[in-house]
């Protein structure tokens, strides 16, 4: 089966990016080996932040954020998107300093968070404890169901002609001219352009086309407490991002903190006890209404984390027609619209007005080769 372009991966990015090239009239083909959304894009906290992005994000946050706004235009739904603040908490000064250093950064991009003092912070949330010294609120943020982003997106993909193929898990990959072959169910498809959003597994992409990273299996682990009165109504998180949490509209409050554990090449994954006692002690910390609240659920899923907690995104060094978006390390799930959309215009416009400066696969150059070939089979 021919295409213009194959995308490997359907998890928010490689949807938006399907949508957004077939809208534009590109033939796609987009294959995942589970179901979309089932990974790093559904498992997630919900945050669409702007707020603590390393300024090398920043671009593609302000360009996401804007199309949160416009989300239902672009795929029937909002995903249960609202924009009700990310406040971004310190526990001590050094804590608080860095929220101040973030904030200055901040604005030279046209964001303005606001600094809420220690008196001031549990007046607008009496249910803070005296841990939390100051907080930083960027209004503009928010919170959104993972769950829903990706499934949508696929969605309107398809509407607009794309070839979404779930259940395909790619066992073979080669150059064939200049020309991409993958090999799924039996079939090969084929295309000169091939969009790299595999999550943990962009990495194996890219160590086959000669380009190895260090990638790491990530894990977060998340719960979700029994609904409870209103405490907090913004999306939280704090300074070093050992917990995060939200309260959604029926009550319940979605958090998480540390690690569970996965087996990549299955795939599966668990989350652990341990990492959970401690983002609930940590949630307790800052929150002390929440100790006897009841957890009714846990989960995790597989996501890839780099050493600099950056995604790879851009051209191959390597291989023509090999473009890279990958390794979100748990940051992903508010970023993937604008990646798609830039992903679009990297293969239709050979360019982008959005920056992707910081993010290539050439900040790893000389990384170690794995030692044996990624793929079970590989096409010649």
């Amino acid at each position: 089966m021919k295409a213009d372009v194959l995308i490997l991966g359907g998890g928010g990015a490689g949807c938006s990016a399907a949508l957004h090239l077939a809208q534009r009239g590109a033939r796609v083909i987009l294959l995942e080996r589970g179901l979309v959304g089932s990974q790093a894009s559904g498992v997630n906290h919900g945050g669409v932040r702007q707020q603590g992005r390393h300024p090398a994000e920043i671009p593609l946050a302000l360009r996401s954020r804007q199309m949160w706004s416009r989300m239902r235009d672009i795929c029937g739904t909002d995903s249960e998107f609202e924009a009700c603040g990310h406040l971004k908490l310190a526990r001590n000064e050094a804590e608080e300093a860095e929220l101040l250093r973030w904030n200055a950064k901040a604005a030279e991009y046209g964001l303005r968070p606001r600094m809420i003092g220690g008196n001031a912070i549990r007046t607008e949330v009496p249910a803070f404890s005296d841990r939390v010294v100051a907080g930083s609120l960027l209004e503009e943020d928010g919170a959104a169901n993972p769950r829903l982003l990706a499934p949508a997106l696929a969605r309107v993909a398809r509407e607009a002609g794309a070839t979404i193929l779930e259940r395909h898990a790619v066992t073979g990959m080669a150059r064939q001219g200049d020309d991409f072959a993958l090999e799924a169910n039996g079939e090969t498809f084929i295309a000169p352009i091939l969009l790299n959003t595999a999550g943990y597994w962009g990495g194996r992409v890219a160590a086959t086309f000669g380009e190895p990273v260090p990638i790491e299996s990530l894990n977060p682990n998340m719960l979700v407490t029994e609904p409870l009165p209103a405490i907090c109504p913004h999306n939280l998180g704090v300074v070093g991002g050992d917990v995060y949490l939200r309260q959604i509209s029926r009550g319940n409050v979605i958090f998480g903190g540390g690690r569970g554990e996965s087996d990549a090449s299955i795939p599966v994954s668990r989350p652990l006890p341990a990492p959970a006692f401690n983002a609930m002690a940590r949630a307790i910390e800052i929150l002390p209404v929440l100790r006897d609240a009841m957890v009714i659920r846990s989960w995790t899923g597989i996501d890839g984390g780099m050493p600099d907690a950056l995604p790879v995104m851009g051209p191959s060094r390597t291989t023509p027609g090999l473009i890279h978006a990958f390794g979100f390390s748990g940051q992903g799930f508010m970023l993937g619209p604008a990646v798609g959309a830039v992903l679009a215009e990297l293969v239709l416009d050979g360019r982008s007005d959005t920056s992707l400066d910081g993010l290539g696969i050439e900040r790893f150059a000389g990384h170690a080769a794995p030692a044996e070939d990624p793929w079970k089979t590989r096409l010649e």
